[in-house]
């Protein structure tokens, strides 16, 4: 037993001896007095009895077990013939302290509860007031901190314990303040493992398992008297909802840090694209000019043709870098009219009609009264490069075919070519910009910007693209549009 218990032992000796002789002294001091005044023997008997009572409400059943048996005694004495002896023979005596006895008995279990209802009451009220403080704190975390090293401090000086460790399963981080123990450390681990909820009230040590969900991410143990159950479940869901909001936090930074980028990134491309038009003007210019003049020689004439080739290709992909920064701009509207399917494909036909690689294209409109309500720049654009696409991977001497039909719901656009089969792995991602599949980096040259320009002109109008492609049956991109109704005159 060490130093504290005995003393507190010791303690609670002096405090019932104490009360006791102050009882026994009262119950002295009335019976001398009423034996003094002649009171009866009833209203002695009822004073003794109050007085038992008041004993057992105030200090206990041991000390009103005490006072009852001096009361007993003094009535024998008293009051029960033969007058100032103690025989206890009556059987009013034994009445009497049986009265006493059962009145110290009830009453002091009534009171014992009472009392132990009030102090929970007010244990739970404290508790309460320190959950608040606690979650209070939480909302004003410092950000730029690991919430892990916040809260352990957080909840030591808060909730008054003794010890705090917390475990973070998704970094490997343990955290802990006050005096903690290595047995700590590997029961907050095992929360997590093994999903733990076990608490050791005789140690005074809770040990639960931190949850995002249903999933558990971490582990938490606490150590410190007056901890109940509920207390400690409420602290675990709080230290669970810091860190959820610490991963909130760092997912919207990495966002906005990912945002500004891209933003920059837009930005620079569009310079870029700006600044490459006008010397790729001047460089069209003069080639032209060089073939217009004559007196070149073949090769020399070969050279010129090379340079307007080359030119042009760098004049598309300006055009398209153009295209995407127009389309990732925050203020880019669309000028969106009501047009039909067939002039926006035979717009697309006539702009890629010179990468065509003399592939034949087969249209099949399902009516010519189609109609979508669309940007007609930005969506023959689109469809264009599903064409140019599939003549550069078509097999030499196929046909192309470009297809449209409506549903209730949609117009649905699609262009097919018979090719190379697209691995299923990068079905999900051509539609990236700059990615190119390994298959097709080495089958055409190409810059990997074009159906990036196509998917984000169907999301700017509220569609969706995407690609099937099968052995022997060849590869189909599908464009989908939100499907208009005109009212007929």
């Amino acid at each position: 037993m060490s130093i504290a218990s005995r003393y507190r032992g010791s303690k609670n000796i002096r405090r019932v001896g104490y009360q006791s002789i102050v009882s026994l002294t009262a119950i002295l001091l009335i019976s001398l007095l009423s034996y003094k005044l002649d009171v009866n023997l009833a209203t002695v008997s009822l004073l003794l009895l109050a007085l038992v009572l008041v004993t057992a409400m105030r200090c206990g059943f041991v000390q009103a077990m005490i006072v009852s048996f001096g009361a007993a005694g003094c009535l024998d004495y008293f009051f029960i013939p033969p007058i100032l002896s103690l025989h206890m023979s009556d059987p009013k005596n034994w009445v009497a302290l049986t009265i006493f006895l059962f009145t110290a008995s009830v009453v002091s279990r009534l009171s014992s509860q009472s009392q132990a209802h009030a102090r929970q009451s007010d244990l739970n009220s404290r508790r309460m007031e320190m959950l608040y403080e606690l979650s209070r704190a939480t909302l004003f975390l410092d950000r730029g901190q690991p919430a892990g090293s916040q809260m352990v401090l957080l909840i030591l000086d808060t909730m008054h314990v003794e010890a705090v460790t917390i475990f973070d399963g998704n970094l490997a981080r343990l955290d802990f303040a006050g005096a903690c123990s290595e047995d700590d450390s590997t029961l907050a681990r095992e929360a997590f493992l093994q999903n733990r909820k076990n608490p050791d009230l005789k140690t005074d040590i809770w040990q639960r398992p931190l949850r995002l969900g249903q999933h558990p991410f971490g582990g938490i143990v606490l150590r410190g008297p007056n901890l109940g159950s509920g207390i400690v479940d409420a602290i675990a869901s709080l230290v669970a909802i810091a860190f959820e909001r610490a991963q909130s936090f760092e997912k919207e930074s990495r966002a906005e840090a990912a945002r500004q980028t891209e933003q920059l990134r837009t930005a620079v491309l569009d310079a870029l694209a700006h600044d490459f038009k006008s010397p790729l003007t001047v460089i069209m210019t003069a080639s032209s000019c060089l073939s217009e003049m004559g007196g070149l020689t073949p090769e020399q004439n070969e050279m010129a043709t090379l340079i307007s080739g080359q030119t042009a290709e760098l004049d598309t992909l300006a055009t398209r870098l153009l295209q995407k920064a127009k389309l990732e701009a925050e203020d880019f509207k669309l000028n969106k009219q009501e047009v039909t399917v067939s002039k926006l494909i035979y717009r697309a036909l006539t702009l890629k009609a010179g990468r065509l690689n003399g592939q034949r294209v087969q249209v099949s409109i399902g009516s010519q009264s189609i109609f979508v309500r669309a940007d007609e720049e930005l969506i023959g654009t689109a469809i264009g490069e599903f064409v140019e696409n599939a003549a550069k991977y078509s097999i030499t001497g196929s046909t192309i075919q470009v297809s449209a039909l409506e549903d209730a719901s949609q117009v649905l656009i699609s262009v097919h070519n018979d090719g190379p089969t697209i691995p299923i792995e990068d079905r999900s991602r051509i539609f990236e910009r700059f990615y190119r599949s390994r298959d097709a980096s080495y089958r055409a040259a190409g810059t990997g910007l074009g159906l990036s320009i196509v998917q984000k002109a169907a999301e700017a109008h509220k569609g969706r693209v995407w690609v099937t492609s099968e052995h022997e049956k060849g590869t189909t991109f599908f464009l989908s549009l939100p499907r208009i109704v005109r009212r007929q005159n």
